[in-house]
């Protein structure tokens, strides 16, 4: 379906994405909402040629989308060179869960990066192991090496089927050598997927650079606006008919509604994104600076775990990041978060407005020990003016100096 050799720039990919003819009629800009569970056939003969193999971007039955949901995976696929196509989900959780489904079986081993969000770790945990996947964690920052030495297997321990990245982290922003780890993979015939939640195709294309299967939780900066709960997979050829086939065995689907948001949303994802990575950088270099401050987990900061590899891999940054306050309790760094006005207390990121979080990696550590000099919070920086809101954290510094007092 995808116009896979188009020679547009990324941005340009944008706004023209998903948007042919026969969707939207040559009268609107964008495609309509096409609401249907039932597909009528002309006849009992179309009705026979509809059940032979999966024809992208026809009509079938309504779990398997319409025009409005293939203009927003084609889209998609668009935006990552060397896709075969994009499946899209009710949410993360349910991308993650499906394309490790996808590509494991029983008996199989996971790699999984120790930073990896909650959701996948539970899902390995919780699901995987009962159903026969060992799931062994690995250091985020570890070398290619260490981890290909993992990717191998030691004593009774076989080699491994498959790898789950997140770079950077969501928490704690590690970044990983990608390529490195994917071409070490591929040697071994192991299977790559990466969550890219916080860079999307636009600042790391991920197929590029080596990844089989890439993740997106549409519900952030593809949406873009926290009103739209969405997931997309993108996979290569090799994989793309394992994951279609796995989401339509779980009946996942989402509804045109949703799809209509999030195609909207990503008509101006890179003007979004350009001035989410402005204001974060803006404020977290201002946080840096802080005497309260410990630490500043950004990738584009010299100083943040896997900077240099960041700086070589990436075309931008997005605006969700994390700093650790200096040498206080749990209780003042709440304080600190009560105290802001413009910055929201809620989870998910990625949307237009700042939030705050108060977050603890170390009850999801395996491989490693987390340990910092204070609380960590976690930043969503969005649209706002970067001076306000940095007007709004000297309210919560001032907190914080008032709880110390």
């Amino acid at each position: 379906m995808a116009d896979s050799g188009s020679s547009k720039k990324p941005a340009t990919q944008l706004v023209t994405g998903g948007r042919r003819r026969e969707w939207t009629g040559g009268a609107v800009v964008n495609p309509p909402v096409w609401r249907g569970s039932t597909h009528l056939y002309d006849s009992t003969a179309d009705l026979r040629a509809a059940k032979g193999p999966v024809q992208e971007g026809k009509f079938f039955y309504g779990r398997r989308g319409g025009p409005t949901h293939w203009a927003l995976a084609e889209a998609l696929t668009e935006l990552e060179p060397g896709a075969a196509g994009t499946y899209l989900f009710p949410s993360g959780v349910a991308a993650i869960s499906c394309a490790l489904l996808a590509v494991l079986k029983p008996g199989d081993t996971l790699l999984m990066t120790d930073n990896a969000y909650d959701p996948s770790r539970s899902f390995a945990a919780q699901f995987l192991k009962p159903w026969g996947v060992t799931t062994r964690w690995f250091d985020p920052l570890a070398s290619v090496e260490e981890i290909a030495a993992l990717m191998d297997g030691e004593g009774d321990e076989g080699p491994a089927a498959a790898i789950l990245l997140e770079s950077p982290g969501s928490l704690t922003f590690e970044v990983q050598d990608v390529p490195g780890i994917c071409a070490a993979a591929k040697e071994r015939g192991m299977v790559t997927l990466l969550d890219n939640t916080w860079a999307t195709p636009l600042f790391f294309p991920a197929i590029e650079k080596g990844i089989d299967l890439t993740i997106l939780a549409g519900t952030k900066y593809i949406g873009g606006h926290s009103d739209v709960m969405l997931g997309t997979v993108s996979a290569t050829k090799r994989w793309w008919p394992a994951l279609r086939r796995t989401a339509f065995q779980f009946g996942q689907v989402i509804s045109p509604d949703d799809a209509y948001l999030a195609h909207r949303g990503l008509h101006t994802l890179d003007v979004r994104l350009r001035r989410h990575e402005a204001n974060a950088l803006a404020v977290a270099r201002w946080l840096a600076d802080r005497p309260e401050v410990d630490a500043v987990f950004h990738p584009a900061l010299p100083g943040c775990p896997g900077h240099e590899t960041w700086n070589r891999d990436f075309a931008g940054s997005s605006g969700l990041f994390s700093f650790v306050l200096h040498d206080v309790p749990t209780e003042t760094a709440d304080a600190f978060i009560d105290a802001l006005h413009l910055f929201g207390i809620g989870y998910s990121w990625g949307g237009f407005e700042s939030l705050a979080l108060p977050v603890d990696p170390a009850p999801d550590r395996t491989a490693t020990r987390w340990s910092a000099g204070g609380p960590l919070i976690r930043l969503n920086i969005g649209l706002e003016d970067p001076e306000d809101l940095i007007a709004d954290l000297e309210r919560g510094f001032a907190a914080l100096h008032d709880r110390r007092a």
